[in-house]
């Protein structure tokens, strides 16, 4: 898709998903580097936000739009009643393939079982 200025931009959107990962991310360096904490990665987590921000709105001009967790499982749901609407219970089953020269039991197979042991 190409650039559209007029497209619109999920600002609401991309900064609740930022907050909730930084506030995420400083648990975790709490939790793991308790001992030995410093305003480095604090730091790094506040510099990441206008990144992602601004990396999330070019994506949105070009026509991006990331799905939300109801859209996907209304569309997994719909999805799901129109296959068993119209599969019958026959067409799932696969007829076994055609024999070739791997899986025959030609006279290669026929080596290994039949001769005796010595």
């Amino acid at each position: 898709m190409a650039w559209d200025s007029t497209r619109p931009v999920p600002w609401q959107r991309l900064v609740r998903d930022w907050s909730i990962y930084v506030g995420l991310m400083s648990i975790v360096f709490v939790v793991l580097y308790r001992d030995r904490l410093s305003a480095g990665p604090f730091i790094g987590l506040l510099i990441s936000g206008p990144l992602f921000v601004v990396f999330g709105a070019v994506l949105a001009k070009f026509g991006y739009q990331r799905k939300s967790f109801r859209q996907l499982r209304s569309e997994t749901a719909e999805r799901q009643r129109t296959e068993s609407a119209t599969s019958s219970p026959d067409a799932t089953v696969r007829s076994r393939p055609a024999p070739t020269k791997r899986t025959s039991t030609g006279p290669s197979q026929a080596k290994r079982g039949s001769g005796k042991r010595r």
